[in-house]
């Protein structure tokens, strides 16, 4: 089982109506609720996200260390950077940072030939 994390009271408040949710009986009725927490959780999540985000730059600008932070929020150390970044969601749609090298890009250093392979002679 996965390690329980302390959660706040009204975390642990949704986490609970969550629940009572995925427990319902009647299939209409459980559709139903599942469509007004998604709509609601739309227009929350941009919200907090800004929230959070604003948080951040707030403690980073004061200088708090990424650590303190990420200990605060329960995340780690590259999630609090991305935050700071205005990135969300998975890593996919992030900007690329550098060039990748392809298989026929390789180059062992020596006198400038690509691929490692010996020499033509």
């Amino acid at each position: 089982m996965a390690e329980e994390r302390d959660v706040t009271e009204e975390a642990q408040r949704v986490s609970e109506a969550l629940q009572a949710i995925d427990e319902m009986d009647d299939p209409a009725q459980q559709a139903r609720a599942i469509t007004e927490v998604l709509r609601l959780q739309t227009a929350f999540t941009r919200t907090a996200k800004e929230t959070r985000k604003a948080w951040v730059d707030q403690q980073r600008a004061a200088k708090v260390p990424y650590r303190v932070i990420a200990e605060t929020l329960g995340v780690s150390i590259s999630t609090v950077q991305d935050i700071e970044r205005g990135y969300s969601g998975s890593g996919k749609n992030r900007p690329r940072t550098g060039r990748r090298k392809s298989a026929g890009n390789k180059s062992d250093g020596l006198d400038g030939q690509a691929g490692g392979g010996p020499s033509p002679t």
